[in-house]
């Protein structure tokens, strides 16, 4: 008995697959899917590799799809020129457990996280954001870069980087790739990186992982602050300033209450965190005129959207 080849895709073919704004509508079922327990996405497993790297195991499993993301962090691969993240995204049938077909797991990862940070701008933002900030110039800034350009093409995208060099150096970068990688209006950086951000900034991402505040400004309600990069009890990027006064929603609740680096370090009550589930599509249940901070903190119900996108797009749907 003979079976087909499993498909196999690389960056670039994962990148065609999961379209943003595809993947922000799945991201959207997705969350209340796992806020309603149709899909089961239990903690990460974490085992260390040689020199502080660590392997991530992330499954999850719904009726109609289930998904393994295994993936290796190693940030000591700076120096040997080679990616920090390795790994895959296996999607398999859900009655038979057959493999389907695999993607490329930093792939997924980044553009699940930024399309997350898309549906937070959509169910977050009081108005159609004009200007963005991204904090960071790694790959995660890169993607988010990219998710705006096609969301939100009319905006203007200032950047911050750990060092005014940084900033410059990605948005010359990122302009140069044109359609491939800057859609949008204007790409520039700060001109004084230490000065208070600029009144006309609609939403602050930040993507770093560091560990103290990049952003500790009063809090805005005409300002959406979204936090990524910070995923463990020992990181911040979002200050107590901006967190004492906002409302706090959370990607996933029970993931935040481990990971998110900038709430725990906080004293954030948990009991006025709310899920993006709860309102994702219902404007009305928003607080009125109250600044929002939105940590996103990912998990593999997530990546199970991101396999649902490309199943569809296999399936020529």
């Amino acid at each position: 008995m003979t079976h087909p080849t499993m498909p196999i895709f690389d960056a670039a073919a994962t990148t065609r697959l999961i379209p943003y704004a595809t993947l922000v509508d799945a991201l959207k079922r997705a969350s209340i899917d796992y806020a309603q327990q149709r899909i089961v996405s239990p903690e990460r497993l974490v085992v260390p590799l040689n020199e502080g790297g660590i392997m991530l195991s992330m499954p999850a499993t719904a009726p109609d799809l289930a998904i393994h993301k295994l993936v290796n962090v190693c940030a000591s691969n700076g120096p040997r020129g080679i990616p920090t993240i390795h790994g895959q995204v296996m999607a398999f049938d859900a009655d038979t457990g057959e493999t389907l077909f695999i993607l490329d797991g930093p792939t997924v990862t980044g553009r699940r996280t930024a399309a997350m940070s898309m549906l937070g701008v959509l169910t977050f933002a009081p108005a159609r954001p004009r200007e963005f900030l991204l904090i960071g110039t790694g790959t995660q800034a890169a993607n988010h870069l990219e998710a705006i350009g096609d969301l939100f093409p009319d905006a203007r995208v200032w950047v911050k980087g750990s060092a005014p060099a940084r900033a410059a150096a990605f948005c010359a970068a990122h302009r140069v790739q044109g359609a491939q990688g800057c859609k949008v209006r204007d790409l520039q950086p700060l001109a004084d990186p230490e000065a208070a951000i600029p009144t006309a900034i609609d939403v602050v991402i930040a993507l770093t992982t560091s560990k103290q505040a990049v952003y500790d400004e009063a809090a805005r309600p005409n300002r959406l602050v979204i936090g990524v990069g910070a995923f463990t009890p020992a990181m911040v990027e979002i200050g107590a300033r901006t967190i004492e006064g906002s409302a706090l929603f959370v990607d996933d609740e029970a993931g935040a209450r481990h990971e998110a680096g900038d709430f725990i370090q906080a004293g954030v009550d948990w009991a006025r965190v709310g899920g993006i589930a709860a309102v994702v599509g219902n404007a009305a249940l928003l607080p009125a005129e109250q600044a929002i901070v939105f940590k996103s903190v990912g998990c593999a119900a997530w990546d199970l959207a991101a396999c649902r996108v490309a199943r569809e797009a296999l399936s020529g749907g």
